[in-house]
């Protein structure tokens, strides 16, 4: 039977888009994390390209909502940042954390979104991009493309492109080895470049999130804001209303779920420049969320047996949704979104990197080798075994 993720029109791991793009030339680093292009620009055998594209996904339909109810406005900088985000932690995973070009590309219904949004987001971009600066990260804004295409985008959408050139190197081509330790980095909490508390949401599985969490009455309310092929009983299925207060965070549940998807640039850029020879794998839980790092091994069992406890977000996506623990773990990152592949001998060290900047991290599995892949996770809620 198909998952509820997948009822709602949307994949955990995107399987059919990988099978897509099977036959497609992966680059001249494979198992980058990213794929890396010869240097078209100025021909250097000892450079390469790199050039990404993401979006905010569909976490602009609960910014939307959440905007109309309440009238915040700051919820449209977390989505510049979360679009940002899913195209720069990305290609730092690459190696790639400096000297990064960004274009825009902004879709919105001009008749659901006016003129003072765009002022937002545009707002937003300058500030994060200030804010990177203030670490030695250098983003530069190309410009981008502003459409008003309401016959096709519900209400708005919002994406990058990033660009950038380096060293061939400085390219971090993943090969993970039985005998690493696996360092994982939290989601949540406050890092010291962040305003706020943070949930940990990222801009993975909001699909899923916002419909098993939040009520029904935003079905009749906000038509605009789902697809309307979806099964009544999948949409805006949950038992709370955007404003109301979880208690342990003090945050309203729609600020909870639209935190600001966190950057570990800040992090990854100090973490290269130190260590960069002895770092195995670097792995953005993104698509696939804990399963992620499956399309990057090979003969190798991965064993994540010490994560962080689950955060109040998930644990109020637990309660709200009837979906099973093995799937609430390929939808969610549930606690950390960042994993370094390493000796155990520098594990400390990379930690007190990120205890620095605020952000959490400890040691939470290891690696062995195995006939063929396999991950498992023990968990609070279980333990469950992937191929």
């Amino acid at each position: 039977m198909n998952s509820k993720y997948e009822k709602r029109g949307v994949s955990a791991d995107k399987s059919d888009v990988h099978q897509a793009i099977k036959n497609l030339d992966k680059g001249i680093f494979p198992n980058a994390f990213c794929k890396v292009l010869p240097d078209l620009v100025a021909q250097d055998p000892a450079y390469c390209n790199v050039m990404h594209a993401d979006t905010a996904g569909t976490k602009t339909s609960l910014a939307y909502i959440y905007w109309k109810e309440t009238g915040d406005n700051s919820v449209w900088e977390g989505i510049i940042q979360d679009a940002i985000v899913m195209n720069i932690d990305d290609m730092a995973c690459a190696g790639i954390t400096n000297d990064i070009i960004l274009s825009s590309t902004i879709g919105r219904n001009k008749n659901l979104i006016p003129g003072e949004v765009l002022n937002y987001l545009i707002d937003g971009t300058q500030a994060f991009i200030q804010k990177m600066a203030e670490h030695g990260i250098s983003i530069t804004l190309a410009g981008g493309e502003t459409a008003d295409v309401g016959d096709i985008v519900r209400t708005l959408d919002v994406g990058f492109t990033a660009f950038a050139r380096l060293r061939r190197d400085e390219i971090m081509n993943i090969a993970i080895q039985p005998n690493d330790v696996i360092i994982g980095f939290a989601s949540f909490g406050k890092a010291i470049y962040e305003d706020n508390y943070n949930g940990g949401m990222g801009s993975n599985g909001l699909t899923s999130a916002r419909h098993d969490v939040f009520s029904h009455e935003y079905y009749q309310k906000y038509p605009e804001s789902f697809d309307p092929a979806t099964d009544e009983s999948l949409v805006y299925a949950g038992n709370l209303k955007l404003t109301d207060i979880e208690p342990e965070t003090g945050l309203s549940y729609g600020k909870l779920v639209l935190s600001p998807t966190r950057t570990y640039l800040p992090l990854i850029h100090r973490m290269l420049q130190s260590y960069r020879k002895d770092i195995h794998g670097i792995i953005h839980c993104t698509g696939g969320s804990q399963t992620k790092v499956m399309k990057f091994v090979s003969d190798v069992h991965i064993i994540k047996d010490n994560l962080f406890p689950i955060p109040p977000l998930f644990r109020v996506i637990m309660q709200q949704s009837d979906t099973m623990p093995q799937e609430l773990y390929k939808v969610f990152n549930m606690g950390h979104r960042l994993e370094v592949y390493t000796s155990a001998e520098i594990a400390d060290s990379i930690i007190g990197l990120a205890t620095s900047l605020g952000i959490d991290a400890q040691i939470i599995g290891y690696c062995e080798s195995a006939s063929s892949n396999r991950l498992t996770l023990s968990t609070e809620l279980g333990t469950f075994v992937y191929h």
